[in-house]
């Protein structure tokens, strides 16, 4: 069964600097609760991910393997979780330029976990995860603007 979840938030700056820094790997661990990021394969995580690229996340003990699987400059990041604890993950960052200026964020993903009836726990815990990705991707903007 699939489970989803969809998180908000509104950074005065430009969508091309919020987009500039989903595209970095090298920036998240500055705007969110994961501790390091680098490319599989050893690519440049400071460098401008391609579609395709697989970016390794550790946050404490817990390693997560995501691969960019959508890019519309400035618009949209999309990626799929191929590790972990899910049989199925999609995660989608819209970006909209918002009538009062700035951007605003959502962040959602649709998911099916691997462990049968653990689908309400992961929902939970990803909502809140993933509201502290998108209000600091929403800071971390306005402070590079």
């Amino acid at each position: 069964m699939p489970y989803s979840y969809s998180v908000t938030s509104h950074s005065p700056a430009n969508p091309d600097i919020v987009f500039a820094a989903l595209v970095r790997a090298a920036t998240w661990p500055s705007w969110s609760p994961i501790d390091a990021a680098e490319i599989e394969g050893g690519g440049d995580p400071a460098g401008r991910q391609r579609v395709g690229d697989t970016r390794i996340f550790r946050t404490g003990r817990a390693v997560s393997r995501e691969r960019i699987v959508e890019l519309v400059a400035d618009r949209r990041f999309g990626y799929e979780n191929v590790s972990g604890p899910f049989r199925s993950y999609r995660g989608t960052v819209e970006l909209a330029a918002a009538p009062q200026g700035g951007t605003d964020i959502t962040w959602s993903a649709t998911f099916e976990p691997k462990l049968r009836l653990s689908g309400p726990f992961w929902r939970w815990y990803l909502t809140r995860f993933m509201q502290r990705m998108v209000d600091g991707l929403a800071s971390y903007a306005d402070d590079q603007s």
